[in-house]
């Protein structure tokens, strides 16, 4: 989850009780959406504007990504005096010192993680499930954990009514990952630690990738892959998350 205020293309971008299986993007300032349209078309019209400004001509070229950011609601994880925002160019505030993502580091990071349609896939930080939603459209199961007991309930509740069946949120912290149900093909962190947590490299399966802001003050969006010679990082772009909160 991205710290807001967050505007520059450069500067973007939280186990252990289960909550349930669930499952399941325009200019900058989207003016309320007119009386003579429906609520459903306009924010259809929004969510294609945006893929096309805000992701596919920064350079996003993964076609299942681009879809799943065009197929996902993303006003519905943002909080209903927002909504008329939701297709912004920025992250947004969710409650409880957290925001959603600015819509192109979610496919940034989507397209960085390299997911294939048979992979399991563990997110730390559910956040609004905004990133889980757009993850489960691409992947088998999605397995992600929330630090901050109502958003948990609330990403949950999302998901949920959004029909989706393969996203399994926990409550709890992430620091440990979600080990009974290790190795990930995948693991993404939406929220920066100073560094890598070992339990998420340890759970992470051979030949995986895992994409996680990583940082303090300065914060770098790394690529880690787990190869035959060990593990291998790589900086990608400067951003700004909000701080891996962990549990006492």
């Amino acid at each position: 989850m991205l710290r807001a205020p967050q505007v520059a293309p450069l500067q973007m971008a939280a186990a252990f009780a289960v909550v349930a299986w669930v499952a399941c993007a325009a200019a900058s300032f989207p003016s309320p959406i007119p009386q003579t349209l429906s609520v459903d078309e306009e924010y259809r019209s929004q969510r294609t504007a945006m893929v096309e400004a805000q992701i596919r001509r920064r350079g996003i070229t993964d076609a299942r990504v681009l879809e799943a950011m065009r197929a996902v609601p993303r006003h519905r994880f943002v909080p209903e005096p927002l909504q008329h925002l939701a297709y912004a160019d920025q992250p947004l505030p969710i409650g409880q010192g957290q925001t959603i993502s600015q819509p192109f580091i979610v496919a940034y990071m989507t397209e960085a993680l390299e997911v294939r349609p048979a992979h399991r896939v563990l997110e730390i930080g559910t956040g609004s499930g905004y990133q889980a939603a757009v993850l489960s459209r691409l992947v088998r199961e999605v397995y992600t954990i929330e630090i901050v007991p109502e958003l948990a309930r609330r990403a949950t509740a999302t998901l949920k009514a959004l029909g989706c069946v393969n996203v399994r949120v926990r409550e709890g912290d992430g620091y440990a990952g979600w080990p009974e149900q290790a190795p990930f093909a995948r693991i993404m962190v939406t929220a920066a630690p100073e560094k890598v947590p070992q339990p998420l490299i340890d759970q992470l399966a051979n030949g995986g990738r895992m994409v996680i802001p990583v940082g303090d003050r300065e914060q770098w969006l790394t690529v880690i892959e787990k190869t035959p010679r060990g593990v291998v990082e790589r900086r990608t772009i400067p951003v700004a998350f909000v701080p891996f909160t962990r549990g006492r």
